[in-house]
């Protein structure tokens, strides 16, 4: 095995040259990098990788931001066991129990093994483990005089996805809040393995359906770095585009319905119609609201001609001015203003602990950004600057939504002129067969923050085994430590202003 393995998004790697540790070597380099301010995008495990007996193989992703590097370690799995790494390191605390689900592997020393996704064991794990029943499970219970306990869903009211909130509270005051998912596991990543095929595209897009962009684009990025393909300049400036249009609707969208929590109905009004007005502009490109249809591997399926990019560039800036002045409301607002200050604040440290990413990473003052960190071509960075806020309340994770707004709308306005300084006859590069074999890993920078895909091939150059770590994976938990020593009343909003994804965890 190879000794050195960094790489950047977007790049293949044979498997053969991703160092294989010894387990505790393996644990020891993961925590020496964690503590070292790296973080783990993804750890999963894989079988059958050596070929030679050994059943399973752990493998972790570990990004260095401020290099703008990745690097990969595996270990094997022995006896269905091994050193747990979450006692000191709680980045890995929610992988770990995937793996122990999904394999039966027994992470030793982890303090709570139990469901997140309630599926049955993958292939070739344990098939005899009975397939757990969503729901079912053991909950954490605060016991003493006057504590009670609050259960919320799964079924809501309301259009909502399935969840499950467990609440200890004395009185009004949350001492815990437990978040129980997995109620509409599909198998995503399952259905992915024998691909690329026609469908292979059409599931990454709907993995999480408000980020169908974000989530077409990382696994696109996986396919063209194992099929040493590069697409076109302007599919990949319409590519950024587009994706800053979705950050914009969704922003909008989270901004008005925060608003709406508090009961200050002129913002909420307004961004739900604004929201509708950026997912319209969407569909002007691609004819889908949601921009299915528009990522392709190679490039993009549609183009614009220079009338519709105008019309795209003038609705643009009347939306922009639109949501400005929405917004601006608010800050107007005492009682919206009360509300939001020191409600379910996350600590900085906490969040660097959790790994959490995207704006609720960025509302407790953690910089960093996979547009500016692990920039690869396709963004138009030019001066970009992430935006921070420090106090982890429900106000930052406004303030950093709104200084997003701001900075999409530079950002797709200079993908749009990007797109159009270059030559219109070239839309898609063919992708070539991909190398057996082989790991790439392609991160994006999604609405909610960073999403990871691995994809590993198999002999035959087809889809092994493909993970998917959305970043609602990373911060449900960040959402249970705003809640601690808060009002139950405080949940509402609290929730929205993470507004994290169940079908994207649940997968």
């Amino acid at each position: 095995m190879a000794a050195s393995n960094a790489l950047r998004p977007g790049q293949a790697l044979p498997l053969a040259d991703v160092p294989c540790l010894e387990p505790a070597e393996f644990r020891a380099r993961v925590l020496e990098m964690t503590h070292a301010g790296a973080r783990l995008s993804a750890l999963f495990a894989a079988p059958g990788l050596a070929g030679s007996g050994e059943e399973l193989r752990l493998l972790a992703v570990l990004a260095h931001d401020a290099g703008g590097a990745l690097s990969l370690l595996a270990a094997p799995v022995r006896d269905q066991r091994f050193a747990s790494l979450t006692p000191d390191c709680a980045q890995a605390h929610w992988f770990e129990r995937e793996i122990f689900e999904q394999w039966g592997a027994t992470p030793l020393g982890h303090p709570w093994l139990k469901p997140i996704r309630f599926h049955g064991r993958r292939d070739g794990a344990n098939a005899a483990a009975p397939r757990p029943q969503p729901g079912v499970t053991d909950y954490f219970r605060v016991e003493g005089e006057s504590v009670h306990e609050v259960a919320v869903g799964p079924v809501h009211a309301g259009v909502i996805e399935p969840g499950h909130f467990r609440f200890q509270c004395h009185g009004e005051r949350v001492f815990h809040l437990e978040i129980s998912l997995g109620f509409q596991h599909r198998g995503v990543e399952q259905a992915l393995v024998g691909g690329p095929d026609a469908r292979t595209i059409h599931l990454a897009e709907t993995l999480a359906g408000d980020t169908s962009i974000g989530h077409a684009l990382a696994l696109c990025r996986c396919l063209e770095a194992l099929g040493n393909t590069v697409a076109p300049p302007r599919a990949r400036a319409l590519r950024a585009m587009m994706l800053e249009l979705e950050r914009l609707a969704n922003h909008t969208g989270d901004l008005g319905a925060m608003a709406g929590d508090v009961g200050f109905l002129p913002t909420a009004s307004y961004c739900g119609r604004l929201r509708g007005d950026f997912l319209n502009i969407s569909a002007l490109v691609c004819g889908s609201r949601f921009g299915r249809g528009m990522v392709r591997p190679g490039g993009v399926a549609f183009d614009l001609d220079p009338e519709r990019a105008a019309t795209f560039s003038q609705r643009l800036e009347a939306t922009g001015r639109d949501v400005r002045r929405a917004v601006h409301l608010l800050w107007e607002s005492s009682t919206v203003m009360n509300r939001f200050e020191q409600t379910g604040e996350v600590s900085r440290q906490a969040a660097l602990d959790l790994g959490l990413v995207g704006p609720a990473a960025r509302a407790c003052g953690v910089d960093r950004d996979v547009r500016r960190d692990f920039a690869d071509g396709f963004h138009p960075v030019k001066g970009f600057a992430p935006a921070v806020q420090d106090s982890g309340d429900v106000l930052a994770r406004a303030r950093v939504r709104e200084a997003e707004i701001e900075g999409s709308l530079v950002l797709a306005g200079q993908a749009l002129a990007a797109a159009m300084a270059e030559p219109c006859a070239d839309l898609r590069a063919p992708l070539g067969p991909l190398q057996p074999d082989a790991v790439a890993v392609s991160l994006v920078e999604g609405w909610r923050g960073e999403i990871c895909h691995v994809c590993l091939t198999d002999r035959a150059g087809r889809i092994r085994q493909h993970k998917v770590v959305d970043p609602s994976f990373h911060n449900w938990f960040g959402l249970a430590l705003a809640l601690r020593d808060q009002d139950i009343s405080d949940f509402p909003l609290c929730n929205k202003s993470f507004n994290l994804s169940y079908c994207g965890h649940d997968l």
